[in-house]
């Protein structure tokens, strides 16, 4: 929402991950994964940090842990394959545990997907940064 009302535009990470987020939710509800719960708390606690840097930055408040935010998403995906990782194992050894298997298996390519794609984010934003052109110099070039 801060996104679209400061008019920044949404990338291509921002929409695969809220299809694949929604399609995921509905597939774990519908087979009442036990593990939604965890996924859900993750989340909440990442968003709750990245949602309020973007309100700072709405009201032109300007903080320097834009990085942090990234690196705490970077660590959701990690944890989210882990917990999958670990769900099929119970699945497998035949713990009783109520996991569906193939939640756990689109989990950890979601995650999997994620983590790719917030790292090349990461790589691309903090360390090979395009310089900022100043108004002159691209009045200059067009001319």
């Amino acid at each position: 929402m801060f996104i679209v009302l400061r008019k920044k535009p949404l990338i291509f990470l921002h929409w695969y991950h809220h299809i694949t987020v929604l399609m995921f939710c509905w597939h774990a509800y519908a087979n009442l994964s036990p593990s939604g719960l965890f996924f859900v708390a993750m989340n909440y606690t990442v968003h709750a940090v990245m949602y309020f840097y973007y309100f700072l930055a709405a009201i032109n408040i300007r903080v320097s842990w834009a990085k942090f935010v990234t690196v705490i998403q970077l660590a959701q995906m990690v944890i989210g394959v882990a917990v999958c990782a670990m769900g099929i194992y119970y699945v497998r050894s035949e713990t009783p545990c109520g996991l569906d298997r193939e939640n756990l298996k689109w989990g950890i390519i979601m995650y999997s997907s994620y983590f790719a794609l917030f790292l090349k984010f990461f790589i691309e934003r903090y360390f090979f940064k395009k310089p900022v052109k100043s108004a002159a110099a691209v009045a200059k070039k067009t001319v």
